[in-house]
């Protein structure tokens, strides 16, 4: 089987009915899918398949065959963020990290299908189904607004780690840094 993940052609070798996401965690080396529930209800394994958001944890790789599959490591690079993940970035969306690639793509699929601005109740209506056990969802759908709206500076945002600035670093004592 061939599949297209990221815009990069993979020979899939796992059995047709293995899942999308051991394929895509696996075989083709891309983690932010997440396997959590693995029954298809919290959303962290969230991906598009051709554009839609589909649970890949319950999707059979044979389905997917020949479509266009894109996880957050296709949506941006940590110097260029996409607008989802610069307001995901911006708006401080993320505690621990590990649902948040399911908020994304969810976000990112409803930004495909919106034109023009979409109201609140619709985003928290496309990322019903999604769980953080980490955030009451406020900033989760505040930075799904903001990209779906288009208030967001993906050029302001980077997934770089090193500082980004000449001020020297202050350390207190007892602080997490």
């Amino acid at each position: 089987m061939r599949l297209t993940v990221n815009g990069a052609e993979h020979d899939v070798l796992s059995p047709p009915l293995a899942t999308l996401l051991h394929v895509l965690r696996e075989e083709v080396g891309v983690t932010s899918p997440k396997a959590a529930c693995q029954q298809g209800g919290c959303g962290a394994c969230t991906v598009l398949v051709d554009g839609e958001p589909r649970r890949s944890c319950l999707t059979p790789v044979a389905a997917v065959e020949g479509a266009r599959v894109t996880t957050v490591e296709g949506l941006g690079d940590p110097d260029e963020l996409s607008p989802v993940q610069a307001a995901f970035h911006e708006r401080y969306a993320a505690q621990c990290g590990f649902c948040t690639s399911g908020f994304v793509m969810a976000t990112e699929a409803l930004a495909r299908r919106a034109h023009g601005e979409v109201a609140r109740e619709e985003v928290i209506e496309a990322l019903s189904g999604h769980l953080c056990r980490c955030t009451g969802y406020v900033k989760i759908v505040e930075a799904a607004t903001a990209a779906l709206s288009g208030d967001v500076a993906p050029e302001r945002a980077s997934a770089d780690t090193e500082p980004q600035d000449s001020d020297e670093v202050t350390l207190i004592p007892g602080s997490p840094a």
